[in-house]
This record gives C-alpha cells, sequence and structure tokens, in this order.
C-alpha cells in the first residue's frame, strides 16, 4: 500500500506544472537544473518521498523552484514547496537508506555553511539518540554503495578527506570549536568538495572508504558543534554520521560516535540515557581493539558516575583500565590514538567525584594532566575539574591554587564546555567568598577570557 502524501503543497504544485503523473519527468527536468551541483540521479522513487515527508536539501529546492517556475511561467519560492525552514537542524532522524543519508548531509551542511553565526532550533532528542541506537546496531547491512554519477571518485580521491578531517581536529584539540566562522568554514569546504563527491560514481569499494571517511568529518563537526553548544546540531551530525559509518561497514567508529552522543548527553544530565548509549556502543563494537574498549567503558563510567550507580561506575571504570593496559597487542583504528591514559584519568576524576568519593577522585588529577602539548582544551577542562573537586571537598585554598593556573590554560580555548566547567568551579567557590583568596580567584574566573 502507498504511503499517503504529506506535503500538499509540493503535490498542488507539480500538478499545476504537469507532472501530477510524470513524477519521472520532473526528476529528469531537475537533474539537468543541478547539473552544476555534480551528478544528481534523482527519479520517480525520490519524488515519492519528496511527497510524503523527506526534505531534499536547500540547493535541490532551488532547483526544484528553477524548474517548477519554467513550466508555470511565474517565479516560486522556497516557501512553497511545503518542506519547511531550511534552517531548522530537522529531526535527527536515524537515515533508512545511504541514498536518504546523503540528501540529510547535503541539507544540513549548506544550512550551516549560509547560517553561520545563527543560533540553530531544536535541543538534544535522547529518545531520537536512542532510536538512532538501535538502527546503527540491529538494521541490515547494505547491500552495495556504488553509485553512477558524473564525478568519478578514486582511492587517492578519498585519502584527502581524512587529511581535511586531521587538520580540523587539530584546530579543534588545540582552540575549542567557540567560534561559529570554524564551524562554517567546515562546512562549506563539505558542501564544495565532499557532497559532489558523496553524489558520485564510485565502486562499492571505493564507496564504502568514502561513507567512512565522510563519517569521519561528520563526527568531526558532531564534536565541534558539541563544543560550541550547539547540541540540536550536534546530535544530528552524530546521527548521520552513524548512518555513513555503517554504510562504510565500520563498526568501530560508530560505537565511538555513539558514545561521542553518550558524552553529549552526560554533558547534558541525561545520565541515564547516557548509560544506554555507552552499552549500545560497548556491544555494537564486539571485540573491539583494546583502546577503543577503553573509551567506551570510561564514556560508561560517567554516565553510571552521574546517575550515582557507584557499582557499575566503579566496573567501567575497572574495565576501561584493564583495556587500556593491553593497547601494546593492538593500538587499534587512527582515530582512537587520542585517547590516552590522561584522558582515562579525566573521565575517572569527572566520575569519582560525582560520586563523592573526592581523595580517590584527586589521585587521578597528575596523570590527567599528563598531556601533548596539542592538547589545549583537554588540559583547561581538566584542570579546571581538579579546582572544582578541591573546592566541592572542602579544600578552597587547594582550589585557588588551581584557578591561577587556569589563566594560562584558557587564553586561546573557545569552548561552551570549559565555559560550564569554569561556572561551576565559580560555584563550588561562592559560598567560601567571604575568604580574600576566594575573592580573589572568583574575580579572576569572571575575567577569564573563556568564561565571556
Amino acid at each position: 500500500m502507498a504511503r499517503p502524501v504529506t506535503n500538499a503543497a509540493f503535490e498542488g504544485l507539480l500538478a499545476a506544472a504537469g507532472y501530477g503523473n510524470a513524477h519521472a519527468a520532473f526528476a529528469r527536468q531537475l537533474n539537468h537544473a543541478g547539473r552544476e551541483q555534480g551528478a544528481w540521479r534523482y527519479d520517480a522513487a525520490s519524488v515519492y518521498w519528496w511527497l510524503r515527508g523527506r526534505t531534499p536539501g536547500e540547493n535541490v529546492q532551488a532547483a526544484m523552484t528553477e524548474t517548477l517556475a519554467r513550466k508555470l511561467g511565474r517565479p516560486i519560492s522556497a516557501a512553497e514547496l511545503g518542506f519547511g525552514a531550511l534552517s531548522s537542524t530537522g529531526s535527527c532522524v536515524y537515515p533508512a537508506s545511504v541514498d536518504a543519508a546523503i540528501d540529510a548531509t547535503d541539507q544540513i551542511w549548506t544550512t550551516l555553511a549560509k547560517h553561520h553565526g545563527r543560533t540553530t532550533d531544536g535541543t538534544f532528542d535522547s529518545g531520537k539518540a536512542l532510536q538512532a541506537a538501535l538502527g546503527w546496531r540491529y538494521d541490515l547491512p547494505d547491500e552495495t554503495v556504488n553509485r553512477q554519477g558524473r564525478q568519478q571518485v578514486t582511492a587517492t580521491d578519498v585519502l584527502s578527506l581524512y587529511a581535511l578531517a586531521d587538520h580540523f581536529t587539530d584546530m579543534d584539540r588545540r582552540h575549542g570549536s567557540g567560534s561559529p566562522h570554524t564551524r562554517a568554514v567546515m562546512a562549506d569546504l563539505l558542501v564544495r568538495q565532499v557532497g559532489p563527491m558523496l553524489r558520485g560514481a564510485y565502486t562499492d569499494t571505493v564507496g564504502r572508504d568514502l561513507m567512512r571517511a565522510a563519517a569521519t568529518l561528520a563526527g568531526q563537526l558532531a564534536f565541534m558543534s558539541y563544543d560550541a553548544g550547539e547540541h540540536a546540531m550536534a546530535q544530528h551530525h552524530v546521527i548521520l554520521g552513524l548512518r555513513l559509518a555503517k554504510a562504510g561497514n565500520d563498526r568501530l567508529y560508530g560505537a565511538h560516535l555513539l558514545a561521542n552522543l553518550a558524552t553529549q548527553a552526560v554533558f547534558l544530565g541525561h545520565a541515564r540515557e547516557a548509560a544506554r548509549l555507552a552499552e549500545a556502543a560497548i556491544d555494537g563494537a564486539g571485540r573491539a581493539p583494546a583502546t577503543v574498549l577503553a573509551r567506551l567503558h570510561a564514556t560508561a563510567a560517567t554516565a553510571y558516575g552521574q546517575a550515582g550507580e557507584r557499582r557499575a561506575c566503579q566496573l567501567a571504570l575497572n574495565k576501561a583500565e584493564r583495556c587500556l593496559g593491553r593497547t601494546g597487542t593492538d593500538p587499534g583504528p587512527r582515530w582512537i590514538g587520542y585517547f590516552t591514559p590522561a584522558h582515562l584519568a579525566g573521565a575517572a576524576l569527572r566520575c569519582l567525584g560525582d560520586l563523592g568519593l573526592y581523595p580517590q577522585a584527586l589521585l587521578q588529577a597528575p596523570e590527567a594532566l599528563n598531556l601533548g602539548s596539542q592538547n589545549t582544551r583537554t588540559r583547561a577542562l581538566h584542570t579546571a575539574l581538579i579546582a572544582s573537586t578541591h573546592a566541592r571537598a572542602g579544600d578552597t585554598d587547594a582550589a585557588c591554587d588551581w584557578s591561577r593556573t587556569l589563566a594560562r590554560d584558557v587564553a586561546s580555548v573557545q569552548s561552551v564546555r570549559l565555559r560550564q566547567r569554569l561556572r561551576e568551579l565559580a560555584n563550588n567557590l561562592r559560598p567560601h567568598q567571604s575568604s580574600p583568596q576566594v575573592n580573589e580567584a572568583l574575580v579572576a574566573l569572571a575575567v577569564t577570557p573563556a568564561a565571556t
């Protein structure tokens, strides 16, 4: 049984233009109108899904208005098409097919590139996050991802995308992602370079690697959006990355993305949902390299710590420590190389502090700061966490001492997450502001560049 039409406005325009019973003809005209965008291969099935709720990208809608305006002899606005506001990040639904994922990336990358600096609509949706986890874990694999298009994509082309991801990853770790310009630049590169490749021509082998590379880029942009406080945008990119990783048969990177979604849920206070996401990532990763498993168990520990589940938290920490002790035998994929004993110590510091186990938490402090010079933001986050843990433990002298070291670490970092840590530190110190030393630290925190 055919699904009912949900976009009556688009249906009416097609009928008025003579395409009511000629959806394939409309798709051919659309492909012709969009030839400068690369090789589109829309067909009658594409029109079917647009009529039933699927939203094409902004440049596709522009080609639709051009095609319909030519037939109707009058201007057509994008609003008349009935697809809703283009600036919305959408509903964060896990795409059912590779083509749907490609359409969704086109839409969201174009939106981000054109509307940088504008706060996006929507909030983190834990229900959609869990649905995406189920889709990633249990949907059948894609039989093939080969594609016919105008631009031929080679293995060498795909390698260049990994270099692009490395560049933005390094910039993010050094400076944070609070500047909307940084994310807009990345989105613009994705629109101009990666989008046409996804719509190009490639074999199944090249296509799988292309999907993995695109998932890596979507995952990096997701993490940058999360660091900038754009939580709906971050969630949408993680979900798209999950679908692309699924198409690329990369279960390890998919598990990593799901753990990132769990980390975001912890930040937003959705502890129990975060724990479920982390456990789904561990289950989906299967017999993964030790470093990957260490990271996943560390994420689960932070979720259980925030939820107050002491036994589950400590069990997850123990598993993470044991896994990290085995990393010499199998270092894992290149992208997990960032996760070091310092990152595990930071996770332990966080979750043990959440459980009120302050002495045990502070034992992690020296290792948590044993970071490479490129990890500027992580060093600042860990330093602020150490200071807050001292304050919560009642040692305001130590908290103030650590607060003074923050100025060196935060000067060049723009990060909403870091601002949140600084606010938490100030809130933990404020009950003791009658102390001159604490008051001085509060004044210094208030004028710290990262706090404004």
